[in-house]
C-alpha cells in the first residue's frame, strides 16, 4: 500500500511530463474551441474591405488555418527532432497567444483570414505534445499516454464553446480572443517552467536530420507508418464531414427556433464528452490487448453509430447516437497515435507527428467540402450514411494494411 501511494504522489519523469502536457492540451483546446461557435458571426460583423461575399470569407476563415497547418507541420516536426520538442511547444503556445490576441483588433474579415492563415503556420500544439509524449513515455504505456492527451483534448473541446459563447454574450467577441490568448500564455509558461526534456540532441544527430525530405521518406518507408497515416486521414475526414450540415440538420428536426443553438451545443458537447470519457479507458485497453484490435473495433463501432443517424426523426435520438459515436471515436484517436509511436524509430517523433498533423489537417480541410457536396446532391441524411461508410472503409483498410502487433 505504501509503495503504491509513493508511486502515485511521486510519478516518474515521463508521467510528470504527461500530466503537465495534459493541462497544456486542455487549456489549448478550451482556448481554440472557444472561438469556433461565433467565427462566422465575427466575420459578418467585421465585413469585407474588398466587397467579397461573407459566406466565402466565413469558409476561408476555417480553411486558411487548416491549409497552412498542413504545409507547416512537417517542417516544424523535423525541427523538433533537431532542436527539441519542448521548444516547438513553446513556439506554438507563445505564437498562438500573440496571434489570437491580435485577432481581437482586426478591422475587416480579410485581416482575420490572414491571421488565421499565419496561425496555421505558427501553431500546432497537439502534434508537438504528442511528439514529446511519444519520445518520453515507455512504448508499452503509449496507449494510456495518448489516451490521457485525448481526454485533455476532448474535455477542452466540450468546455471551450460554452466558455467562448458566454464571454461573447456577456462582453463581446473580442473578450473570447483575449481569454484564448491568456490561456495559451499560461500553458506556455507551464511548459517553460516545469517540463525538462530528457535528452540533449547532439550535433551529429542534428546534422543527420538536416535533410528533411530524406527524413520524411525514411519515416514513410517504415513498416506500418504509411498505413497508419492513411487511417488518420480517413478517420479525420469521417469525423469532420458532418460539421457543415449538422446545425442545418438539427434546425430541420427542431420546431422551436429558440432552443436550436442550445441543442446544437448539446449534440457537440455530448460527442466530445463521450470521447473524453472513453479515451483513457480504451487507451489502457489497447496497452493490454493490442492497439490494432481496439482501433479496428472502434472504427466499426463508429460506423454502426453513425449509420442510424441518417434515419432519425427526433433530435433527441440524434443526441444519444452522437454520444455513442463519441465513445467509439474516443478510442480511434489515441489508438492511431499509439500505433504511430510504436512503429517509428526513436528520435523521429517530431518529424513523424509533424507529418501526422499535416495529414490530419488535410482531412480537416477536405471533409467539409465533401460533406457539403454530398448534402447538396443527395440531402443532409446522405452525409451521415457517407460518414458511416468511411468508418467502415477505414476498418477494412486497417485489417488489410495495419500490421499485427
Amino acid at each position: 500500500m505504501l509503495v503504491k501511494l509513493r508511486q502515485r504522489f511521486n510519478p516518474e519523469p515521463w508521467e510528470r511530463t504527461l500530466y503537465i502536457l495534459f493541462f497544456v492540451q486542455l487549456f489549448t483546446a478550451v482556448g481554440y474551441s472557444s472561438i469556433f461557435p461565433f467565427l462566422p458571426l465575427y466575420v459578418a460583423e467585421l465585413g469585407s474591405a474588398y466587397g467579397l461575399k461573407i459566406e466565402l470569407l466565413a469558409g476561408w476563415v476555417f480553411s486558411a488555418q487548416a491549409i497552412s497547418m498542413m504545409i507547416a507541420s512537417p517542417i516544424w516536426g523535423n525541427l523538433a527532432d533537431r532542436f527539441g520538442r519542448k521548444l516547438m511547444i513553446q513556439r506554438a503556445q507563445y505564437g498562438g497567444a500573440v496571434l489570437l490576441t491580435m485577432m481581437a483588433f482586426v478591422q475587416n474579415a480579410e485581416q482575420l483570414v490572414l491571421l488565421r492563415g499565419i496561425q496555421g503556420l505558427v501553431t500546432g500544439t497537439i502534434a508537438a505534445n504528442s511528439a514529446l509524449v511519444a519520445a518520453t513515455a515507455p512504448r508499452h504505456r503509449s496507449g494510456y499516454a495518448m489516451g490521457l492527451l485525448q481526454v485533455g483534448l476532448g474535455a477542452g473541446l466540450a468546455a471551450g464553446p460554452l466558455l467562448g459563447g458566454a464571454l461573447a454574450d456577456a462582453f463581446s467577441y473580442h473578450a473570447a480572443f483575449y481569454g484564448t490568448g491568456l490561456l495559451l500564455l499560461i500553458s506556455g509558461l507551464m511548459v517553460t517552467l516545469y517540463i525538462r526534456e530528457p535528452e540533449q540532441i547532439d550535433p551529429e544527430t542534428r546534422r543527420k536530420k538536416s535533410n528533411m525530405l530524406k527524413g520524411w521518406a525514411l519515416i514513410l518507408r517504415t513498416p506500418g507508418v504509411s498505413a497508419t497515416y492513411g487511417m488518420r486521414f480517413m478517420s479525420r475526414m469521417a469525423r469532420m464531414m458532418i460539421v457543415p450540415i449538422l446545425p442545418l440538420f438539427i434546425a430541420a428536426l427542431i420546431s422551436d427556433s429558440e432552443r436550436m443553438n442550445t441543442f446544437i451545443g448539446l449534440v457537440l458537447g455530448a460527442f466530445s464528452a463521450a470521447s473524453t470519457l472513453s479515451g483513457i479507458y480504451l487507451g489502457r485497453l489497447g496497452d493490454r490487448i493490442g492497439h490494432r484490435k481496439v482501433l479496428l473495433a472502434c472504427l466499426a463501432a463508429a460506423g454502426i453509430a453513425y449509420l442510424p443517424q441518417a434515419l432519425v426523426g427526433n433530435a433527441w435520438h440524434l443526441l444519444w447516437l452522437s454520444a455513442l459515436a463519441g465513445v467509439a471515436v474516443g478510442g480511434v484517436i489515441p489508438m492511431i497515435s499509439a500505433l504511430l509511436a510504436n512503429n517509428i524509430r526513436q528520435g523521429d517523433e517530431g518529424a513523424a507527428y509533424g507529418l501526422d498533423n499535416s495529414i490530419a489537417a488535410a482531412g480537416r480541410a477536405a471533409a467539409p467540402l465533401v460533406g457539403s457536396w454530398i448534402a447538396s446532391m443527395y440531402g443532409f441524411r446522405a452525409v451521415f450514411t457517407a460518414t458511416a461508410g468511411v468508418f467502415f472503409a477505414a476498418a477494412l483498410y486497417g485489417i488489410a494494411f495495419i500490421p499485427k502487433e
